[in-house]
């Protein structure tokens, strides 16, 4: 599929090739959400921590006989029912059950979320910027004529340095590199803006079976 390519003067003069397998797929909303929820899980600092009832240091001796005593029946002190004893299901710290997904699982739905915006004309492509943009009113300018607010912007390392400046400040707007492109932020912000270069080696890097 050819997109045109956006100038930062918001000129569209060219366009470039995307492959179909990427921006036409059919959209599985449950594969996405098992990758975007595998995202999440894995960005959680897990820090809180209790005591397990066989962590707790103490007697194990049964408090009191099995029957005849007319009240419950009880096992040592360490049970969570007693003030000082375990906690029940609390939170374990960093041991918890990770999810494990197939890298081909994660590609397909990182292409699939390209098919989504893509299908709901938020995916735009823009040519490599070359030279540096210092001011944040020329790059919000070229933002407001495309009509590109609340914008994800998915950038080659030669274009980051040229509008890392003028766009940090811009409310609404994330830079992250080709490298960290992810479903969580794609979803995250309405429009997704490309460079040229970036959008290649993504391209690559999704087609590409043994990366």
């Amino acid at each position: 599929m050819k997109f045109p390519l956006l100038n930062i003067d918001g000129t569209k003069s060219q366009s470039i090739e995307v492959s179909d397998k990427i921006v036409k797929l059919k959209v599985n909303h449950k594969l996405i959400k098992f990758v975007i929820d595998w995202q999440l899980n894995h960005a959680k600092p897990r820090t809180a921590k209790t005591k397990q009832r066989n962590e707790i240091r103490g007697s194990t001796v049964k408090i009191v006989a099995q029957k005849g005593s007319g009240g419950a029946r009880h096992a040592s002190r360490k049970a969570p029912l007693f003030i000082g004893g375990g906690v029940a299901h609390g939170p374990k710290g960093k041991v918890y059950k990770v999810k494990k997904i197939n890298k081909k699982v994660r590609k397909l739905a990182l292409a699939q979320t390209l098919s989504k915006k893509n299908s709901d004309k938020n995916l735009h492509i823009l040519s490599d910027i070359k030279k540096e943009i210092k001011k944040t009113k020329e790059f919000n300018k070229f933002l407001e004529k495309n009509n590109l607010a609340n914008a994800l912007i998915i950038s080659d390392e030669d274009t980051l340095k040229n509008i890392g400046k003028s766009a940090r400040n811009i409310k609404n707007i994330k830079l992250i590199k080709q490298e960290g492109t992810n479903i969580y932020d794609l979803f995250k912000y309405k429009n997704v803006i490309m460079t040229s270069s970036s959008v290649k080696k993504l391209q690559e890097r999704i087609l590409n079976e043994k990366n």
